[in-house]
Protein backbone atom coordinates (compact mmCIF):
# COMPACT_ATOMS: atom_id res chain seq x y z
CA UNK A 1 0.00 0.00 0.00
CA UNK A 2 1.34 3.15 -1.14
CA UNK A 3 0.79 6.59 1.77
CA UNK A 4 0.72 8.89 -0.58
CA UNK A 5 -2.60 10.60 -1.84
CA UNK A 6 -1.81 9.80 -4.68
CA UNK A 7 -5.36 10.85 -6.56
CA UNK A 8 -5.44 14.18 -5.21
CA UNK A 9 -1.66 14.63 -6.75
CA UNK A 10 -3.12 13.02 -10.24
CA UNK A 11 -6.40 15.00 -10.29
CA UNK A 12 -4.62 18.24 -9.46
CA UNK A 13 -5.54 20.18 -12.78
CA UNK A 14 -2.39 22.27 -12.80
CA UNK A 15 0.56 21.78 -15.34
CA UNK A 16 4.44 22.85 -14.57
CA UNK A 17 6.44 22.07 -11.80
CA UNK A 18 5.73 21.47 -8.11
CA UNK A 19 6.84 22.13 -4.84
CA UNK A 20 6.61 19.76 -2.37
CA UNK A 21 7.30 21.24 1.60
CA UNK A 22 8.10 18.21 3.36
CA UNK A 23 7.11 18.96 7.67
CA UNK A 24 9.47 15.91 9.82
CA UNK A 25 9.13 14.73 13.03
CA UNK A 26 11.57 12.36 13.75
CA UNK A 27 11.18 9.16 16.16
CA UNK A 28 13.74 9.09 18.72
CA UNK A 29 14.94 5.78 17.97
CA UNK A 30 14.52 3.55 14.60
CA UNK A 31 11.68 1.27 14.76
CA UNK A 32 14.27 -1.01 13.14
CA UNK A 33 16.82 -0.53 16.33
CA UNK A 34 19.45 0.69 13.73
CA UNK A 35 19.98 4.28 15.62
CA UNK A 36 17.71 7.03 15.82
CA UNK A 37 15.14 8.25 13.64
CA UNK A 38 17.35 10.31 12.39
CA UNK A 39 19.79 8.56 11.10
CA UNK A 40 16.99 6.05 9.97
CA UNK A 41 15.90 9.27 7.34
CA UNK A 42 19.01 9.71 6.30
CA UNK A 43 19.18 6.34 5.18
CA UNK A 44 16.16 6.76 2.81
CA UNK A 45 17.97 10.06 1.85
CA UNK A 46 20.93 8.57 1.07
CA UNK A 47 18.64 6.28 -1.25
CA UNK A 48 16.32 9.31 -2.90
CA UNK A 49 18.94 11.51 -3.53
CA UNK A 50 20.17 9.51 -6.21
CA UNK A 51 16.08 8.69 -7.48
CA UNK A 52 15.44 12.62 -7.57
CA UNK A 53 18.29 13.08 -9.51
CA UNK A 54 17.28 10.91 -12.29
CA UNK A 55 13.85 12.41 -12.43
CA UNK A 56 15.87 15.86 -12.77
CA UNK A 57 13.93 16.73 -9.12
CA UNK A 58 16.04 18.21 -6.62
CA UNK A 59 15.99 19.57 -2.42
CA UNK A 60 16.09 23.21 -2.60
CA UNK A 61 16.16 23.42 1.05
CA UNK A 62 16.21 21.68 4.33
CA UNK A 63 16.71 22.76 7.94
CA UNK A 64 16.42 22.76 11.39
CA UNK A 65 13.24 23.93 13.44
CA UNK A 66 14.93 25.91 15.98
CA UNK A 67 12.07 27.72 17.96
CA UNK A 68 8.70 28.93 17.50
CA UNK A 69 8.07 32.41 15.95
CA UNK A 70 4.02 32.31 15.48
CA UNK A 71 1.49 30.18 17.13
CA UNK A 72 -2.13 30.21 16.11
CA UNK A 73 -3.28 26.91 17.05
CA UNK A 74 -1.62 24.72 14.47
CA UNK A 75 0.92 21.59 15.12
CA UNK A 76 4.31 23.11 16.03
CA UNK A 77 6.05 19.77 16.85
CA UNK A 78 8.00 19.40 13.95
CA UNK A 79 12.33 19.40 13.54
CA UNK A 80 13.02 19.60 9.77
CA UNK A 81 11.43 21.41 7.48
CA UNK A 82 12.75 20.22 3.64
CA UNK A 83 11.73 22.27 0.12
CA UNK A 84 12.07 19.28 -2.96
CA UNK A 85 11.52 20.68 -6.60
CA UNK A 86 9.73 17.97 -9.03
CA UNK A 87 9.43 19.03 -12.58
CA UNK A 88 5.54 18.14 -12.71
CA UNK A 89 3.66 15.60 -10.44
CA UNK A 90 3.71 13.29 -12.77
CA UNK A 91 7.69 13.28 -11.64
CA UNK A 92 6.42 12.45 -7.85
CA UNK A 93 4.11 10.18 -9.01
CA UNK A 94 7.25 8.18 -10.83
CA UNK A 95 9.29 8.77 -7.58
CA UNK A 96 6.85 7.29 -5.14
CA UNK A 97 5.59 4.20 -6.84
CA UNK A 98 8.82 3.04 -8.01
CA UNK A 99 10.20 0.08 -6.60
CA UNK A 100 13.48 1.59 -5.52
CA UNK A 101 12.08 4.34 -3.75
CA UNK A 102 9.05 2.09 -2.22
CA UNK A 103 12.11 -0.17 -1.01
CA UNK A 104 14.02 3.00 0.58
CA UNK A 105 10.15 4.16 2.17
CA UNK A 106 10.46 1.56 4.67
CA UNK A 107 13.34 3.93 6.55
CA UNK A 108 11.68 6.89 6.31
CA UNK A 109 8.36 5.21 8.08
CA UNK A 110 10.82 3.78 10.53
CA UNK A 111 12.88 6.92 11.07
CA UNK A 112 9.54 9.21 11.19
CA UNK A 113 7.02 9.89 13.74
CA UNK A 114 5.19 11.82 11.61
CA UNK A 115 5.76 12.85 8.33
CA UNK A 116 3.40 15.44 6.01
CA UNK A 117 4.01 17.00 2.65
CA UNK A 118 1.67 19.84 0.88
CA UNK A 119 2.04 20.12 -2.89
CA UNK A 120 2.49 23.35 -3.58
CA UNK A 121 2.09 26.16 -6.70
CA UNK A 122 4.38 28.96 -7.31
CA UNK A 123 2.61 31.92 -6.37
CA UNK A 124 5.87 34.67 -5.59
CA UNK A 125 9.27 33.40 -6.69
CA UNK A 126 12.42 35.17 -5.99
CA UNK A 127 15.96 34.27 -5.88
CA UNK A 128 17.66 33.58 -2.36
CA UNK A 129 19.96 36.39 -1.26
CA UNK A 130 24.09 35.62 -1.74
Amino acid sequence: MNPFELDAVKNCPKEGPVYMVNLLKYREKSLDGNGSGRDAYMRYGSVVSGILEELGAVVIWMGSIDHLALDEGGDTDWDVVQLVYYPSRDTFIEMVTSEKYLAANEHRANGTEKHVIFASSTVIQNPFPA
